[in-house]
């Protein structure tokens, strides 16, 4: 079944503020600024990426799975060399989802895949980090950063990374800590030491991890029992169990549902067989997020629109969606005050058109 997504129901969900929590600036890396960095940094790029723009929509069009996807990615993050070239991806991605209208984004970063290949963190965490602040600036946003461990390589690495990033996170530049990368095998437990080590110096930092997207449902208690997290990035598979259901309605888990990236990564073969109306029914908070969009065909605006045309969601539905994102976001009151006043202020505004 599909719903209209034109009209008013569409200038709606533009006008509706949205927050963005599961968004991997690496993932924004737009062919056209792939082969422009690549230039610029005199990177011969291997053979098993597409050759065009052109090429690349075709290709990652068609993913076979995670892993085949993250083959691509880690390619696509080898033009990243000086902290210019974070910058302008940043940049990019903070101009698009500001005419989504996206006023705050919690996004992710992997350290790991650029100091292993010998680039300086600072090059990465500032360009990153000015990126923020110039959007803030130039667009009214608020943004945060959210550094990611490699699941894919070992806890003891992770440590080091957290070692190495200390700084920043005294410096209030880096504002939380995930967990990305292949999920199956790499259960969230083997890296509790490292989020016990951050966590322990930095009470403040907020806790995400990805789990069950690839993984079942147990993934996601690994996450809630080892790691502590108080979010949970993907989280579909919540759903196989009721209990978890019921508990992530308690305790306000908020899950960072990406549901083009689902569908991309053969999560789903349909953004309809998301469990999207069951989280709604259970209260089970969740926000709508674009994951990886350079490779998934669509930013937080082209999600919401997704949704809308699989699902037909009532302005009481999008209500709930928008003030979860809100109030589960890690700005300050002040800030959840202005985005959920907006809230009320769209919604209002199309009272008696929707």
């Amino acid at each position: 079944m599909s719903f209209d997504c034109s009209g008013h129901i569409k200038d709606f969900l533009h006008e509706l503020p949205k927050c963005e929590h599961h968004l991997h600036l690496e993932g924004t890396l737009q062919p056209s600024l792939l082969f422009k960095l690549a230039e610029r940094n005199n990177i011969t790029l291997p053979d098993l990426l597409p050759k065009t723009v052109e090429e690349c929509d075709e290709r990652y069009n068609n993913f076979a799975n995670l892993q085949d996807f993250l083959d691509h990615y880690y390619i696509g993050m080898s033009v990243l060399i000086h902290e210019e070239d974070f910058y302008d991806l940043a940049m990019a991605y903070f101009e698009k989802a500001h005419s989504d209208q996206c006023l705050h984004s919690e996004v992710f970063f992997d350290p790991q895949g650029h100091v292993e290949r010998g680039i300086d963190i600072d090059n990465v965490v500032g360009g990153f980090n000015r990126a923020c602040q110039d959007a803030t600036t130039k667009f009214g946003t608020t943004n945060k950063l959210i550094m990611c461990l490699l699941r894919h390589l070992p806890a003891s690495e992770g440590l080091k990374t957290i070692e190495m990033t200390h700084k920043y996170y005294e410096q209030g530049v880096i504002h939380g800590l995930g967990l990305d990368s292949t999920e199956v095998p790499n259960i969230p437990s083997i890296f509790t030491e490292c989020y016990q080590d951050l966590k322990q110096k930095f009470p403040h930092i907020g806790l995400t991890s990805h789990a069950g997207e690839e993984g079942d449902f147990t993934y996601i208690e690994e996450a809630l029992d080892h790691l502590k997290v108080t979010r949970i990035d993907h989280g579909v598979n919540a759903v196989q169990k009721d209990e978890l259901m019921e508990h992530l309605a308690k305790e306000e888990i908020l899950l960072t549902v990406c549901p083009m990236s689902n569908l991309k990564l053969r999560v789903v073969d349909d953004i309809g067989k998301l469990p999207l109306r069951k989280f709604l029914d259970k209260k089970v908070p969740f926000s709508i997020n674009s994951d990886d969009p350079a490779y998934f065909g669509g930013y937080i605006l082209d999600n919401y629109l997704a949704v809308q045309k699989h699902f037909g969601l009532s302005v009481d539905d999008w209500k709930f969606i928008a003030l979860s994102s809100i109030k589960h976001s890690w700005c300050d009151d002040v800030r959840k005050q202005e985005l959920t006043d907006l809230v009320h202020s769209v919604i209002s505004k199309y009272d008696g058109l929707l």
